[in-house]
């Protein structure tokens, strides 16, 4: 008999990131690095399974596991060899799932249970292939990429003969993008200097080596207050030097006239991009602020939930720089989706990976956008922070700022399970030894 997937399997993981202000932000000053972490299991021959997750910032976790685990009955008992046939075909099945997208659609805790599953399901398949996954995409003929993509809700932007044509153009190139992006590595910039509750002695001293270890591009968190921000840029262009850039990111703080406003006085800074200047559902508000701010890029996607909002705003000329994420999304097809409408659009696609297990996972997507898709790494980077990449088993690698290619089969999202049993909420060890306190 053919194989059959048996468990969804979820863990409630967290991080205590808290406690040394990692990844604090202004809307988050208080983040756990989570994630609601799944095993796709099969009863094939070894005990073959995948690995997703979606990725929080802590309380939360336990809906989104409910979530992952109410999509149970869509996957348990199916056929997995059915599954690898068509995976296009497997992500449709979820996202369209009429119960879970009253929840939606395409949205939300549901939209990032689909991610989770359909990421896992392609860990499966990569493994199964032998390759990593940006190899497997990469590798696929352009009516194969496009199989993948629900154009429901896009013909408008980007029809699927449109797609054929733009992957045609590139096919006959890939063999030397992909020898040069092995060679190269992908272009990344830093967020690990910057985050707002660090002391300026922190950031000065974070970006100080972030500068010695040949970074060009570095990210600093704004918005708690106007004041504060120009003293932290200060020091952050006081540090990087006139030549490297600076991106700033108010995590969704600002209204809209606040953005404008405060970005016109930042512009002294000469920031590269301001990202989520203002709530991420707000298009018309985006656009206010980006005519008002330009030359200063907008970049937004990291609350991006589907690729219909994504073409709406790349559609509008909103956006500068388009940050897909990994597990936002419905997962591979849902991402695969924005990568052709970016593509299309001619904008540059650099991911946000701020986040536990997001270096590891994005870093596919821009390896194979690199080579299949847009066929340009001009003005793309992909995101680097320096926290929890010890837990994975193929972790990334980063050095001289670029990310080295990962080359172990899969989708690099696997956890170690001592980490699945020291960081589960609230039974594992490290959460006991956090309730304990100092001995």
């Amino acid at each position: 008999m053919s194989p059959v997937f048996t468990a969804v399997e979820t863990f409630d993981v967290r991080f205590p990131t808290s406690d040394e202000f990692h990844g604090s932000d202004a809307m988050h000053p208080d983040p756990d690095y989570s994630a609601a972490y799944v095993i796709l299991r099969t009863d094939a021959p070894g005990g073959e399974s995948g690995h997703g997750y979606a990725f929080t910032l802590g309380r939360g976790n336990e809906v989104q596991t409910a979530a992952i685990k109410s999509l149970a009955p869509l996957v348990v008992e199916r056929s997995v060899e059915a599954t690898f046939a068509d995976m296009g075909a497997f992500s449709r099945k979820l996202m369209s799932d009429g119960q879970l997208r009253w929840l939606g659609p395409d949205k939300g805790v549901a939209q990032m249970a689909v991610a989770a599953i359909v990421n896992a399901a392609w860990d499966l398949y990569a493994r199964r292939l032998g390759k990593p996954l940006w190899k497997v995409l990469a590798d696929m003929s352009p009516e194969q990429i496009v199989s993948l993509v629900d154009f429901h809700y896009l013909t408008d932007a980007i029809t699927p003969d449109e797609a054929l044509a733009l992957l045609r153009e590139k096919e006959a190139t890939k063999p030397q993008r992909e020898l040069e992006i092995i060679r190269s590595g992908y272009p990344a910039y830093t967020t690990s200097a910057g985050w707002l509750g660090y002391s300026d002695d922190v950031i000065r001293a974070r970006l100080q080596n972030a500068v010695e270890e040949g970074w060009t591009h570095a990210k600093l968190k704004v918005g708690r207050s106007l004041e504060e921000d120009v003293r932290r840029c200060r020091i952050a262009r006081d540090v990087l030097g006139p030549n490297r850039k600076l991106m700033l990111d108010a995590n969704q703080r600002w209204s809209v006239q606040e953005a404008i406003d405060n970005m016109k006085v930042l512009a002294q800074f000469d920031p590269l991009w301001i990202e989520e200047p203002t709530h991420p559902d707000d298009l018309l508000g985006h656009q206010a602020i980006a005519r008002a701010i330009a030359p200063i890029g907008v970049a937004v996607g990291e609350h991006i939930p589907n690729r219909i909002v994504f073409k709406q705003l790349l559609q509008s000329k909103v956006i500068a720089f388009c940050q897909i994420d990994a597990c936002r999304s419905g997962g591979v097809s849902d991402v695969v989706a924005t990568l052709l409408l970016a593509a299309k659009f001619g904008t540059p696609v650099c991911p946000h990976a701020g986040g536990v297990g997001l270096c590891e996972a994005v870093q596919h997507f821009s390896i194979f956008d690199y080579i299949a898709v847009s066929g340009s790494a001009e003005n793309r980077l992909l995101e680097y922070v320096d926290h929890l990449h010890e837990h994975f088993v193929d972790p990334v690698f980063v050095n001289g700022a670029r990310y080295a290619v990962p080359i172990k089969p899969g989708f690099s999202t696997e956890c170690y399970s001592d980490t699945l049993a020291q960081y589960e909420y609230p039974s594992g060890a490290a959460w006991q030894r956090q309730r304990a306190g100092p001995l």
